[in-house]
């Protein structure tokens, strides 16, 4: 199929603009209604709305919300040994790489007397979406299950879409369970969030939601994040993207993969290839049609791809400011010496160096996590890690001597303010030093 090129140099302001727009952002203004007229019926029904719109939305009907112990214990028939290997292989890795990322304890003495401490603590209770759509993701539980597993996090719960059976996909819960996760619940889009923000009969609350989904999905997000009795949330994760950036050298037959593996996720999906060689875009265009018509999903991978361009930019470093500009959830580097264009990167929410580095491997068992901001919020939010399922604390102890030295200070800043209370907090203590000599 064809795939837009264009030359950015040529686009105008406007046109640059739709080149760069999520095809998840096209979705029309109901959404944010549908989503909302969901999370009030869940606040209002319980689980009763939520078995009502699983037979709806998930054409599932559920006797139970919750996986229960016999279908925990079934799912390992359904794997084969290789394949819970991999799980295994997966969970050690990223567990690898997230424990490295535990945060130390801070103890600074600012002058002296004034010692000022910094402690964390993981949050009470955490709220873990694994999306299904159009294909399991046993990968995300793990991304999820295992920062919060080393977070330590006391109350960990898990929600997934039902499959029409009304049971849940056995990898997911293989992959949950080793990771550390086996309170599963069978509720999946906007109604899970809904359940895990407010909490139902049988879903308890949490103070923070985790994981990607679908357009409903984030939206269900940030409505329950913008009310104050609702949950906090990781960050804006939505429909998959990557940006690909590479010069004439790269191998076509690998960077079309590198496209196609994102664009397979759902026609919501974007994929961009940033290049100044026309040589180069021309062979990937080529590569695209050959290798779309051997995929399971090509469907979907061209509803993708149709929505994707090709852009053909006058340099790299050119390709990068505009990678910059776009903010991708992830970048590839298929550019020569790729570690010395790393520098002037900024923002992107994971990037895959060189040739040899495919963005399958941080999707599955790198080690790195794969729930990124997507949407261009790479430009202020950062991937998933073990320091979101926690928070810190800080602390402040002050010697008598310590409050003498600081005081003052203290006094002068809160009368700068005209905080004559704040003053006199310190002021009394000053005092009492001095009429106790």
């Amino acid at each position: 199929m064809p795939v837009k090129f264009s030359k950015w140099a040529e686009l105008s302001a406007a046109d640059r603009e739709a080149a760069m727009l999520r095809p998840g952002q096209q979705v029309n203004d109901g959404v944010a209604e549908t989503v909302r007229h969901i999370i009030s019926s869940v606040r209002e029904s319980g689980d009763n709305a939520l078995v009502e719109l699983s037979r709806q939305l998930d054409s599932a009907d559920l006797d139970s919300l919750k996986v229960s112990a016999e279908e925990l214990a079934a799912a390992d028939s359904y794997l084969n040994t290789d394949q819970i290997a991999a799980i295994d292989l997966a969970i050690s890795n990223v567990r690898k790489f997230h424990e490295a990322q535990l945060p130390r304890a801070i103890s600074v003495e600012t002058m002296p007397g004034v010692l000022c401490e910094r402690l964390s603590h993981p949050l009470d209770a955490v709220g873990l979406y694994v999306p299904a759509g159009t294909a399991p993701l046993p990968s995300a539980a793990i991304m999820l299950a295992v920062p919060a597993a080393i977070a330590n996090c006391p109350s960990k719960i898990l929600c997934t879409p039902p499959r029409p059976d009304g049971t849940a996909d056995p990898s997911v819960l293989i992959a949950a369970q080793r990771a550390g996760v086996s309170d599963i619940f069978k509720v999946g889009g906007a109604q899970a969030i809904a359940a895990m923000a407010f909490g139902t009969e049988s879903i308890p609350r949490v103070n923070k939601i985790f994981g990607p989904g679908n357009a409903w999905v984030t939206e269900a997000k940030s409505q329950v994040a913008a009310d104050p009795l609702g949950a906090a949330i990781d960050m804006p994760a939505g429909p998959s993207e990557v940006l690909v950036i590479a010069d004439k050298n790269a191998n076509p037959e690998f960077v079309a993969a590198d496209l196609l593996s994102q664009a397979e996720h759902g026609p919501d999906s974007q994929v961009l290839l940033l290049t100044p060689s026309l040589d180069l875009a021309e062979h990937v265009s080529a590569e695209l049609d050959v290798q779309i018509a051997l995929l399971e999903r090509q469907d979907i991978a061209e509803q993708s791809i149709s929505c994707s361009t090709i852009l053909l930019t006058d340099s790299i470093s050119d390709a990068v400011e505009i990678s910059n500009r776009y903010a991708p959830e992830h970048l590839i580097l298929h550019i020569d010496k790729p570690r010395e264009a790393l520098p002037a990167i900024r923002n992107a929410g994971s990037v895959f160096i060189g040739e040899w580095s495919p963005e399958s491997v941080g999707d599955y068992c790198s080690g790195t996590n794969h729930v990124l901001p997507t949407y261009g919020y790479a430009r202020s939010y950062s991937g998933l890690s073990v320091d979101q399922f926690m928070r810190q604390m800080t602390i402040q102890e002050l010697t008598r001597d310590g409050l003498k030295s600081l005081g003052n200070a203290v006094i002068l800043l809160a009368e700068l303010e005209g905080l004559d209370a704040h003053a006199s907090a310190v002021q009394r203590r000053l005092d009492f030093m001095e009429n106790s000599k």
